[in-house]
């Protein structure tokens, strides 16, 4: 399936168009305009329909297909009256974003160019809700969660209610099982409209050919009406013949930062955008000697900043972490392949400056869905044509991953390794996630 990300704008659009034939017991104020600097924004305020930009306490972020824009301070809002974000401020805010580099917290850098305001929609955490759909393997994918937000990736197993719906199954049955796996600390009070719209969601996410639709958080307000706060989606491009009409004018942006990226940043990007699961790779020090291979958005985090401070705390510094990225979302054994074989490729071009060992951490936390033996497999071939290589670098490799299937995957991986003479040590789920940063960086 080849996935195209659209902006959040560009969703929500397509959800204000459809609204009536999926969600007509619910009601969506639609308002919400995309813009490039201040004074376009300005100028929008002047058009007809558009007044409530200066009427209505509002909400500005970049719409350049990334996420964790509250974490990397860029989501312009207030909540304390009557200091409410003024048209007048949401502009110079866009003015001052646009005039200098941005750097995210995933070392992903560029230019920020598009960005989406709308009004403040003044709620409770409470009120805050979790759902997406995505497509995994043969079957589609419903997750729901009672909490909403940026934190609703944490504790991921214990929230998140996971609907396995084949492509053949018929509406009446699912329907029946979405309802039976509503969240059950969802309130009484919302837990039929929850319902009402997880349903909705499902058959809007399939009819439209979306390939992912996150909705987090969606708000359940008063009187059926519905928030949607932050969008993600991405479309499966060859349905596009057929859906032209349906889709309309939807632009398929270049992502954040990719301007500037190598023609290995580049290529995981086109691998990532053609797949199901999610490939990513940003290059942070081609001469750096650690180098990770990380199964999981978080976990990427985590793993990112367990070795910085390791590193530093060990007489090396931050420079020594080589790249930044994750593989995640049930890959198949090729794309591991040919993530592994980048990766390999990039820290084996060049001995370490102070003749130290490159470090190659496979790491992850433990799998929802991911087939940890299939994506091993791929691994494994990749050590398999570059055993010598990472020989030649004195390559020291550390795993640590669990989830479906893990103790064939530690087995597999161990016993290659072992045959292509390559040290390499292997812990399962009773190991912490980020102990093997420690065992590697502390010999």
């Amino acid at each position: 399936m080849a996935q195209k990300a659209i902006r959040e704008y560009d969703g929500k659009a397509l959800f204000s168009k459809q609204w009536e034939n999926y969600f007509s017991g619910f009601h969506y104020g639609f308002k919400s305009v995309l813009v490039t600097n201040g004074a376009e924004l300005l100028a929008k305020a002047e058009e007809h329909g558009f007044e409530w930009l200066k009427q209505e306490p509002l909400v500005a972020k970049p719409d350049m297909l990334f996420g964790k824009r509250g974490k990397n301070d860029l989501v312009l809002f207030k909540t304390n009256k009557p200091g409410d974000v003024t048209l007048e401020e949401a502009a110079k805010w866009i003015d001052e974003k646009i005039s200098h580099t941005t750097t995210l917290l995933s070392g992903q850098h560029g230019t920020l160019t598009h960005f989406i305001i709308e009004p403040f929609t003044p709620h409770t955490q409470e009120q805050e809700y979790y759902i997406s759909a995505t497509c995994v393997g043969e079957d589609d994918v419903l997750y729901m969660s009672a909490e909403g937000g940026m934190e609703v990736e944490d504790g991921w197993d214990e929230k998140v209610n996971e609907v396995v719906i084949p492509i053949d199954m018929s509406d009446a049955d699912m329907e029946h099982a979405v309802k039976a796996n509503i969240p059950a600390d969802i309130p009484a009070k919302d837990r039929a409209s929850f319902e009402s719209f997880a349903v909705a969601f499902f058959k809007f996410y399939r009819d439209m050919n979306f390939a992912y639709l996150e909705i987090n958080p969606i708000v359940m307000l008063e009187g059926n009406n519905m928030a949607i706060l932050d969008l993600v989606a991405r479309l499966d491009d060859t349905a596009g013949f057929m859906m032209k009409d349906v889709w309309g004018d939807i632009e398929y942006p270049t992502a954040f930062g990719m301007e500037d990226q190598s023609p290995e940043e580049k290529a995981i990007a086109e691998a990532d955008s053609k797949s199901g699961a999610s490939l990513k790779l940003t290059i942070l020090n081609p001469l750096g000697r650690v180098w990770t291979m990380v199964a999981g958005g978080g976990a990427s985090v985590v793993y990112a900043d367990t070795i910085a401070d390791f590193a530093e705390a060990n007489g090396g510094s931050i420079a020594d972490l080589a790249n930044y990225g994750e593989y995640s979302g049930g890959p198949t054994t090729s794309e591991t392949k040919f993530y592994a074989d980048t990766i390999i490729d990039l820290m084996t071009r060049t001995k370490d400056a102070k003749g130290q060992d490159k470090i190659l951490i496979i790491g992850g936390a433990i799998a929802n869905f991911t087939d940890v033996a299939k994506t091993f497999t791929g691994i494994i071939q990749s050590f398999e044509e570059n055993a010598q290589k990472m020989k030649e670098h004195n390559t020291r490799i550390y795993v640590r991953r669990g989830g479906p299937n893990y103790e064939k995957g530690l087995k597999d991986i161990k016993e290659a390794a072992d045959r292509l003479g390559l040290y390499i040590e292997v812990y399962g789920p009773e190991t912490h996630v980020t102990d093997i940063v420690r065992m590697a960086l502390e010999k």
